[in-house]
């Protein structure tokens, strides 16, 4: 792979835009948009529509769709996410490209951390400059510069930015699914590790929550009456913890207990919520099996249980189609005089949604940060232009056939 005109004048396209990559992304971070701040989300949704509408593309505000939910007190409701936005170009091009991002942050309207400002070591500060909204800014970045690539015709995107990415994309993972399945590459902007190297391969996840119904009763007149529901959960909270250990890379975190009643009443119910992480295929059917194994039986009599949730991630290992394309990210890099490094993450994102549809994608191209989903996360000034490039680049490539799309897909077909 060697750096030609075409590849220069894309570069070059870049070069004067650097401060715009940084300033658009702050703005956009001084806007709350946690994933249930509907109006926050919206007002990010506007900015985004406006900043994207240069490009010569479709642009169009994608329905979610619903999901449930289970209440502190065991009751079940109906949730409802913002739109995303879907931008498409070139859909009859030969090699077509999947860009995917979240406008979503962990950070609630009620944080105390709702802008962005300057360390003294020069990092940026803000709820989401790392995570994601410096990546969509970078994502942005890499697509107009393509849009100068002679060859750009060759090569068709649609960019997918959800609204609920941090909540596991309840949402909008009918319309990832939709798109890996259609795509031959996919390039998804979460921040890479704090040394910039990318993440690998991933584990999968599940999100479980397990209503505990028991019988209320006088603690003291009629305790023998009463089904204890917190006991139940307790017990079973338990026996699912005790499942760590028994398989490789496989943990159950029991997150929380909801339920209960005052000191003199036996509680009639509980929720027990619980996470799942699992390497790869052959244990997310172990640990599913197990968690219906114990969920299956109430711990003793008068006790009901319902499970809600499953697997919501499929895992994402390193097979041959992800080898080749991490090779081919390399190279690009190395062309620019970066260093292109990766290592497994038990961390999930929309690469594994991607993934699973059958979309070979690298999912950590965006900024170069750390201590996300914290009020202390950060990214580097200089590594958005530096980020822009290696995407601008890797377009590129793909545009000439340098980087083999139609392969690769068929490398990751041949695994599914």
């Amino acid at each position: 792979m060697e750096l030609h005109p075409n590849d220069e004048r894309v570069l070059a396209a870049l070069a004067p835009r650097a401060g715009e990559l940084i300033e658009r992304a702050i703005a956009w971070v001084n806007v709350n948009s946690g994933s249930r701040h509907t109006d926050g989300l919206l007002g990010v949704l506007d900015a985004l529509e406006l900043a994207f509408s240069p490009l010569p593309a479709k642009i169009e505000r994608v329905g979610t769709a619903t999901s449930t939910s289970v209440a502190s007190d065991g009751s079940i409701t109906t949730d409802h996410y913002a739109p995303a936005l879907k931008i498409s170009c070139r859909p009859d091009a030969p090699v077509q490209l999947v860009l995917t991002g979240h406008y979503d942050t962990v950070f609630d309207a009620s944080s105390p951390f709702q802008t962005l400002s300057v360390r003294d070591d020069g990092a940026l500060n803000g709820p989401g400059i790392a995570d994601m909204k410096g990546g969509i800014s970078v994502m942005l970045g890499a697509l107009e510069a393509f849009e100068a690539h002679p060859l750009k015709d060759n090569v068709g995107w649609t960019a997918l930015l959800s609204p609920d990415e941090e909540i596991g994309s309840p949402g909008s993972a009918p319309l990832l699914a939709e798109l890996g399945a259609k795509g031959h590459i996919g390039l998804t902007y979460e921040p890479s590790l704090p040394d910039g190297t990318l993440a690998g391969e991933r584990k999968g996840s599940g999100n479980y929550h397990l209503i505990v119904n028991g019988k209320a009763a006088h603690a003291g007149r009629a305790f023998h009456e009463g089904a204890n529901a917190i006991a139940a959960a307790a017990i079973i909270a338990t026996r699912l913890h005790a499942l760590n250990g028994q398989r490789e890379g496989v943990t159950v975190n029991v997150s929380k207990i909801d339920g209960g009643s005052p000191l003199n009443v036996v509680a009639d119910n509980a929720v027990v919520r619980f996470n799942v992480r699992v390497p790869d295929a052959q244990s997310a059917s172990w640990v599913v099996d197990a968690i219906a194994e114990i969920t299956s039986e109430p711990p003793f009599d008068g006790i009901s249980l319902h499970l809600h949730g499953g697997m919501t991630r499929a895992p994402k290992p390193i097979d041959a189609s992800q080898t080749a394309l991490f090779n081919a990210v390399k190279s690009a890099g190395d062309l620019l005089g970066q260093s292109i490094r990766w290592q497994p993450s038990g961390g999930v994102c929309e690469g594994n949604n991607l993934h699973a549809a059958g979309l070979p994608n690298v999912d950590t191209l965006g900024v170069i940060g750390g201590d996300i989903h914290s009020d202390q996360e950060y990214a580097w000034p200089d590594s958005f232009l530096e980020r822009a490039r290696l995407s601008a680049l890797i377009l590129s490539k793909i545009a000439s056939g340098e980087i083999d799309a139609k392969r690769l897909k068929q490398l990751r077909l041949e695994t599914l």
